[in-house]
């Protein structure tokens, strides 16, 4: 059984760093409709991410905050995440998803200017991080349905975030190695503002 329950309450000594093999893995396919462990671990997953972004809790419990975390980043090796996205003038958006595949992107591209972190790793990096602005993602909810989701700029730019650390891909293997400032030419590529 999973410690990863309901009311486990994750801190940062479980988040999985840099350097472990388990974060450079293409994980497993999670078996639908998924099991009780598979719920209980990603509820547990999204209330970190909450905790993390909630003043009081991110200071009683030392946390950094997150909008995203894969199941890898706590030492799973299972095909899902959960991410806790806050929004302008509405209430967060918050997703569990299971089996997560990106089916269509758009051509044009989008860049956080300051570059992506990652709770996985320690160190501050620097560069370009190219990602598609649109992509439509099909997944499994907790409750084993299919769902699709159109997502656009931000939410687009977490999701394959999370989407890449599940196939063992890390935000700085798309930074240009010569020039982390560089964007690749001939390409429909604006930052995120």
């Amino acid at each position: 059984m999973s410690k990863f329950t309901e009311n486990y309450i994750i801190t940062m000594s479980d988040i999985i760093r840099e350097g472990d093999p388990i974060l450079r893995e293409k994980v497993q396919e999670v078996s639908l409709p998924p099991s009780s462990e598979d719920i209980q671990e990603l509820l547990c997953m999204l209330q970190f991410l909450k905790n993390s972004q909630d003043p009081i809790l991110s200071q009683k419990y030392q946390l950094r905050a997150g909008v995203g975390l894969s199941a890898n980043q706590i030492g799973l090796n299972k095909r899902m995440f959960a991410c806790y996205i806050p929004q302008q003038n509405s209430a967060p958006l918050e997703y569990m998803l299971i089996n997560p595949k990106i089916i269509s992107h758009s051509a044009s591209m989008i860049y956080i200017p300051e570059s992506e972190g990652c709770l996985s790793i320690d160190r501050q990096i620097t560069g370009y991080v190219p990602r598609y602005k649109r992509i439509t993602v099909r997944g499994y909810t907790i409750h084993g349905e299919e769902i699709k989701l159109k997502l656009k700029d931000y939410e687009a730019i977490v999701f394959q975030h999370e989407i890449d650390h599940l196939n063992g891909v890390l935000f700085y293997d798309h930074i240009n190695k010569n020039n982390p400032f560089e964007l690749p030419a001939n390409l429909d590529i604006e930052p995120f503002i």
